[in-house]
């Protein structure tokens, strides 16, 4: 029997996502558990698999294009069913979107722009009126009457440029800006899923700072020593998470998150790690790194980085952890000041390994040294806590045998 396939609620809170590539084609049969289609959500592209098995008999909504949650984007067919079922099912249906080419990429030639140009007036009006947070505080510092804008945002809200626009009708004089000839990519679901997060996460989040320059030689001497005898390579990253739990074992109390109601503890150390992707910054999670050995997280982190990459990650594999590790090091920066990922209540930045003096009882002596930043959530962590934790990562960081006793 023809049915649904229906726009999946991948997030608790979401309304829509974007349906970024169908992997059946019309016509062709489909197994239990196949990925039908890969779904953009505002963390990771997640693979959508089949519940039943059957054959896709039509698309309705196409690549590329926004889909509320619950609505039809594809009917599906039973193995030997006609395809005149398609039309019977569709009668009266609301479907999720038209089927229609994705958004093309904007050319913008270089020609003067003329901003905040005179509006017509509007005569002020009574009732309600729908108009952003921002935009009402610029209002009035401005000194704007919002009762005679005519929006331009979403179902005629009102939103900052309107203000500026108003604002420069009293008075303001037009600019002239040339803007230089460029390409104008939309931005993707994720994309406007990071700006989001990271702004929210600045400018709610109480964020302090604190460094550690470490001595790195007998660290890497150690990973040199291991992969001489394994088959499982274990990258730097691999052994950095691994003194990242054990610091956790040192200080419990630091593996914690933020609450509106409560503090939330945790008894196991999951931490999220910062893979660049050629679609934006992903950061699966790495769970219970104190139990594993290190052959085993390699091969984990191998697989997980690897599919994170590819935009084939689940979404419990980017949701949860206490802490994010991120590192630049491979670009040579020494140091950098990371914005924690909500509701994580720090994050660890790292740095390039960089041969520098360093004191070494009376003598100044040539050592590897590493960066690592701390940006920590007032909040749920204070000063000494952290400077707790940071003290226990890295003794085991510069005395690293203790991973292999």
């Amino acid at each position: 029997m023809a049915s649904m396939m229906r726009m999946p609620a991948l997030l608790a809170d979401a309304t829509e996502a974007i349906l970024s590539k169908w992997l059946v084609k019309e016509g062709d049969a489909f197994e239990v558990g196949q990925p039908l289609a890969e779904v953009e959500t505002e963390k990771a592209l997640v693979e959508v698999p089949a519940e039943t098995a059957g054959i896709l008999g039509k698309y309705l909504v196409a690549e590329g294009k926004n889909a509320q949650v619950g609505l039809p984007i594809a009917v599906l067919l039973s193995q030997g069913e006609d395809v005149s079922e398609i039309d019977k099912l569709l009668a009266g249906v609301t479907v999720a979107a038209p089927v229609a080419a994705p958004v093309p990429v904007v050319e913008v030639a270089t020609t003067p722009v003329v901003q905040a140009a005179p509006q017509q007036a509007v005569p002020a009006r009574s009732g309600r009126v729908f108009v952003s947070p921002i935009a009402r505080k610029l209002a009035r510092e401005l000194g704007v009457d919002i009762n005679s804008i005519i929006g331009t945002g979403p179902d005629g809200r009102i939103v900052k440029a309107d203000i500026y626009a108003a604002k420069s009708v009293v008075g303001a004089p037009a600019q002239v800006v040339t803007m230089n000839s460029t390409e104008a990519l939309p931005h993707s679901r994720m994309r406007k899923a990071i700006a989001r997060r990271l702004t929210e996460s600045k400018t709610t989040v109480p964020h302090f700072y604190l460094s550690a320059a470490l001595i790195a030689d007998d660290f890497l001497e150690l990973r040199k020593k291991l992969n001489e005898w394994t088959t499982q390579k274990v990258s730097v990253t691999d052994l950095i998470l691994k003194t990242v739990a054990a610091a956790y074992s040192d200080v419990p109390k630091a593996n914690c998150v933020w609450g509106d109601e409560a503090m939330q503890f945790f008894n196991t150390v999951d931490i999220a790690v910062a893979v660049a992707t050629e679609n934006g910054l992903v950061t699966p999670v790495v769970r219970g790194v104190e139990k594993f050995r290190l052959d085993d997280l390699a091969k984990t982190t191998g697989d997980l980085f690897g599919r994170a990459r590819d935009g084939k990650l689940k979404q419990d594999e980017i949701q949860g952890g206490t802490i994010s590790v991120t590192n630049l090091g491979m670009y040579g920066t020494d140091e950098f000041y990371a914005i924690i990922n909500p509701p994580q209540s720090m994050i660890l930045a790292v740095g390039a390994a960089k041969k520098k003096p360093v004191v070494k009882g009376d003598q100044i002596v040539p050592a590897t040294v590493i960066n690592f930043t701390l940006s920590v959530d007032h909040r749920s962590i204070d000063g000494a806590l952290a400077a707790e934790w940071l003290a226990a990562f890295s003794k085991r960081f510069e005395n690293p045998m203790w991973m292999v006793v």
